[in-house]
């Protein structure tokens, strides 16, 4: 046994201290030295999606873009008495006419002004030009010179004015279509051109029961069973003395600035045989024009 004070060892705890010495570990000076020496490297852990340089460029880049604008509402029917505080247009109509305009009804700054395709973004007055049907461009406020002055005339089928063609309703297209033929059989007009598709698909509607097809619809010149202001019976004679048939129709682009199917040129190459063809006809009948003298003789018009 050992002794209190540990100077003497038993004979086992010898032999067991010297088989745990060969598992002691021990310190290689070199080691230890070159160890010192050289600086352990650390390898940093890295992000497994790398955030590529484009990624920041592109969130600055949209960052700094202005925001997109707001899709516009689309409009939905509105009662007359929305507009009730704005007057109808007067109709630009007198007999016998080379070509009368028909628009879809007069929007609320026509309506304000008093005078056809007031708005500054409607493209009417410039494509009566482009496409020679006048010599110059004519502004809103002479619009009631257009029989003196080049023998056409302007109505809309739809009176009441309205912000745009969806305020109004099905029922007045369909009404405004047979006043239209009353006025065509009163003054007679050789022509009339259908502003805007969606006008002649409306007097398609109303005259045929049924929607329009892609297969039905051209622009330009019409058949002649589509003419419009025919008599009920055969009895009826234009100024001439011939049996009145209608007016024979053109339908060509809408002027609006919101109609963007097509563009600027296009829409000037199906006016251009309009313009072509009343210019003949103004040929024809050896028209001169009538000298307005002011403006103001201009705003007394011819009203229908």
């Amino acid at each position: 046994m050992d002794s209190v004070q540990g100077v003497s060892t038993s004979p086992a705890a010898a032999v067991f201290k010297t088989r745990l010495s060969k598992f002691k570990y021990a310190k290689n000076p070199e080691n230890t030295e070159r160890n010192a020496k050289t600086p352990v490297k650390i390898q940093q852990r890295t992000a497994k999606h790398t955030r590529p340089i484009e990624a920041d460029v592109a969130e600055t880049a949209i960052a700094s873009s202005p925001r997109p604008k707001k899709r516009r509402a689309p409009s939905k029917y509105a009662d007359p008495s929305k507009y009730a505080h704005l007057s109808p247009l007067v109709d630009i109509l007198e007999p016998n006419l080379i070509c009368v305009f028909v628009g879809t009804n007069p929007g609320v700054q026509t309506a304000a002004a008093g005078h056809a395709y007031a708005h500054p973004s409607n493209h009417f007055w410039k494509l009566l030009y482009t496409s020679g049907l006048t010599d110059r461009r004519l502004r809103p406020e002479e619009d009631r010179s257009l029989p003196d002055l080049y023998c056409m005339g302007n109505t809309n089928i739809v009176e009441r004015p309205s912000k745009d063609a969806a305020e109004l309703s099905k029922e007045e297209m369909a009404a405004g279509t047979a006043n239209l033929d009353a006025k065509f059989l009163k003054y007679k007009p050789e022509a009339v051109c259908i502003v805007g598709k969606g006008i002649w698909e409306s007097i398609w509607r109303y005259r045929y029961g049924k929607n329009m097809t892609k297969a039905d619809f051209k622009y330009g010149w019409q058949d002649e069973k589509d003419n419009m202001g025919k008599a009920d019976d055969e009895g009826e004679l234009d100024a001439t003395g011939e049996i009145w048939k209608g007016a024979k129709v053109f339908v060509t682009t809408s002027t609006s600035g919101l109609a963007a199917n097509l563009k600027p040129a296009e829409k000037e190459a199906i006016w251009k045989p309009f313009g072509a063809w009343v210019q003949k006809r103004r040929v024809a009948r050896s028209f001169m024009p009538k000298a307005v003298a002011n403006e103001g003789d201009a705003e007394q018009g011819v009203a229908a």
